[in-house]
């Protein structure tokens, strides 16, 4: 689980980051990052219903990929607000295929302490 401090919560926060932020794709992720106003790193992720009808897959997703960004938090640079977007066809994807497109995505985007 995510800590409170890591995690976008608020609607202006989220679409400011939609709206300005930097994009990067690869495969079946979207990734959208912005500077934040804060020190630490905050997430957000997009699971939409044309990924899968079903709440309980969507949030499957959610989690493994909450894991996987809580998991990499230490090697992000400091003050960012990134929002992952789900594209369909994930929920075919096991934890080690959605990780190694995660990785991909950050070294793609910079966003990695050198």
């Amino acid at each position: 689980m995510l800590a409170d401090k890591n995690r976008l919560r608020k609607k202006k926060d989220i679409e400011k980051v939609l709206r300005k932020g930097k994009s990067f794709k690869q495969d079946f992720l979207i990734l959208k990052v912005n500077r934040g106003e804060l020190k630490q790193v905050r997430f957000g992720f997009v699971v939409s219903k044309k990924v899968s009808k079903k709440a309980v897959i969507r949030n499957k997703i959610k989690r493994r990929l909450r894991e996987i960004m809580k998991s990499k938090i230490d090697e992000l640079k400091k003050g960012l607000d990134i929002i992952l977007i789900v594209l369909p066809k994930t929920e075919t994807k096991d934890f080690l295929e959605i990780k190694e497109v995660v990785e991909k995505l950050l070294k793609k985007s910079k966003i990695l302490n050198s």
